[in-house]
């Protein structure tokens, strides 16, 4: 995975709210690291030509995951 170095930062974000009792930022933080999971999983699906069923050049949704 490409993206690793963002997870590291939001992990690093998230010990620094720990330490200096910020936990609402924690928490934000932690929901931040699932958003930035899903996306880049749905980035990298993309990129792989994985596209759930969409043919950008006939413009067709077979609905076929």
């Amino acid at each position: 995975m490409r993206n690793d170095w963002i997870m590291d930062v939001l992990a690093d974000l998230r010990v620094f709210a720990v330490s200096n009792d910020l936990p609402k930022l924690a928490e934000q933080l932690d929901d931040t690291a699932i958003i930035a999971l899903t996306e880049i999983a749905a980035a990298e699906k993309r990129k792989a030509g994985d596209t759930y069923g969409y043919t950008a050049e006939k413009g067709i949704n077979s609905g076929v995951a």
